[in-house]
């Protein structure tokens, strides 16, 4: 959604980086590079004064003047004022004492409340959770039927006492519901309502009523970020009318221009605390502002990758991995079930475009085809335990038995095992030279003085790295099936404004 905006931003600010020293003048044309880029982008008027403002007095004062790179500072001060825009630090949901938490939802139809429901619903099971859905959306014809549907899907309990489309009070449903829930002990409430094609009289007072009927502990806003600058007006309206706590942002995966999204917190002063980018239930998570400023600027989001292999990524299954890679021994059913882990996360080209640098490549990354790695997954299924276990035993028969099983062409099964004894060996050498896999130091031991066999450093354990790095990586680092080139990736020092001291890693519950 915000590639656009990124382009231009990154455009503006990479004219800084050639200059050694800066003057007003250059201070002034890129803010109002800036300021041409988050209009065109949509944002809202009013905050785009601001921000230009923010900028130009730091600019110009003598956190520039006397710094030694006087454009990364400026490139940081950008930074530092998007993140400000988005909501500075990451807001939590406030979770009740003595449960159940209430959490309401409103906004206006379309803005996909009922799907983000079961999206929240699925989020806060994952986070330890028992919730439950309530179904006070009775207008929308098959509302409450596609809140139980969503709730099937997410595993989670679906409270719809009325049939809906047109019949039943929401009022007297979400009542009920908070009683369900504490019976049930259920701790976190959700409750669905109504919304409309426009605001309205009937749908403000509706939603005050159930609002007034549960005492939410949250009640959240949920705002589709495509619907340009009316986003700004619906929250305002919302925020007058009803009042909220939070927003939440639906629709971020979509094409338009996005920046009214990034209006919404400074208008209404309420905090952005979810986004959800896609169709699946899993396609959601807490908004961190500085990680949304990081991508914006083409810096990368390298902490939302990190959490996302930890989630994807057994961490038993991991250390074997790494051990089998020291000693040189890793085999294809290792390799596939890291690629299984990997599909969990999402899609590649999502995953290399969190890394920073990968804004240069977005042309790259968007052929980036998916069902490549369903032709090497197939492959490799076609393969016995043992061929999996010692590729060296494929000879030209077993190679076009596989090629015929898994419906590819011979060369291609070739290709698959030359590709993996080459990335073997050289991830052995690597795992030799740096000391991974435990200290073994690779397959070959290195003597002391005294003739006996020295361990190699033992490196530091790197929470959420990709268990044995990616194995079908030949040398080059060139993806197969005509993926990117991940050497033209810039590494995290080479971004400007990037300070790697200021990001904290997120804690993994299995150190615990």
């Amino acid at each position: 959604m915000f590639d656009t905006l990124s382009d231009r931003l990154t455009a503006a600010l990479q004219t800084l980086t050639r200059k050694g020293k800066l003057s007003d003048a250059d201070i002034d044309a890129t803010a109002r590079e800036i300021r041409i880029a988050l209009l065109e982008a949509d944002v809202a008027l009013g905050v785009v004064k601001t921000f230009i403002a923010r900028i130009k007095e730091r600019a110009k004062g003598a956190e520039v003047s006397q710094a030694l790179n006087p454009a990364q500072q400026v490139i940081k001060i950008v930074n530092e004022e998007l993140v400000g825009i988005l909501g500075g630090e990451t807001r939590r949901l406030n979770l009740a004492k003595t449960p159940p938490t209430v959490i309401m939802l409103a906004g206006l139809q379309g803005a996909g409340k009922t799907t983000l429901a079961g999206k929240l619903a699925l989020w806060l099971k994952k986070q330890g959770h028992a919730p439950m859905l309530v179904a006070c959306d009775l207008q929308r014809p098959n509302a409450v039927t596609q809140l139980q549907v969503v709730g099937e899907r997410a595993g989670v309990v679906t409270f719809a006492p009325e049939p809906g489309n047109g019949v039943g009070d929401p009022v007297d449903v979400a009542r009920r519901a908070i009683a369900e829930a504490k019976h049930a002990q259920h701790d976190v409430v959700v409750v669905d309502t109504a919304g409309r094609l426009g605001v309205d009289e009937e749908l403000m007072k509706q939603a005050a009523d159930i609002r007034d009927a549960v005492e939410p502990d949250e009640v959240l806003f949920v705002v589709d970020a495509m619907i340009g600058q009316d986003a700004v007006t619906t929250a305002e309206a919302f925020r007058d009318g009803v009042g909220f706590s939070g927003v939440v942002l639906t629709k971020l995966d979509g094409d338009a221009r996005g920046g009214a999204a990034l209006s919404v917190r400074e208008v209404t002063g309420q905090p952005i605390l979810f986004a959800s980018n896609g169709e699946k239930l899993e396609d959601f998570d807490t908004f961190h502002p500085d990680r949304m400023a990081s991508r914006i600027l083409g810096m990368g989001d390298v902490l939302t990758l990190i959490e996302q292999a930890e989630q994807a990524f057994d961490q038993q299954q991991a250390e074997k991995a790494a051990e089998k890679l020291s000693s040189g021994q890793l085999t294809l059913e290792d390799f596939l079930e890291q690629m299984l882990a990997v599909r969990k996360m999402g899609p590649i080209g999502n995953l290399l475009g969190m890394l920073p640098g990968a804004g240069q490549m977005k042309d790259q990354l968007a052929q980036v085809d998916d069902k490549h790695l369903d032709k090497l997954q197939a492959i490799i299924r076609g393969m016995t335990p043992a061929e999996r276990e010692d590729p060296k035993m494929i000879n030209g028969s077993r190679r076009l038995r596989i090629a015929n099983g898994s419906g590819v062409t011979v060369r291609e099964v070739n290709d698959l095992v030359n590709r993996f004894f080459e990335a073997r060996k050289m991830m052995a050498q690597m795992a030799g030279r740096f000391g991974f896999g435990g200290g073994g130091g690779g397959s070959k031991s290195r003597k002391g003085k005294k003739g006996k066999k020295g361990r190699g450093p033992t490196p530091p354990k790197v929470r959420g790295g990709f268990p044995g790095g990616m194995p079908m990586l030949p040398p080059g680092g060139k993806m197969p099936g005509g993926m990117p080139d991940l050497s033209q990736l810039g590494g995290m020092n080479d971004v400007p404004g990037f300070d790697p001291t200021k990001f904290k890693l997120p804690k993994n519950p299995k150190d615990n």
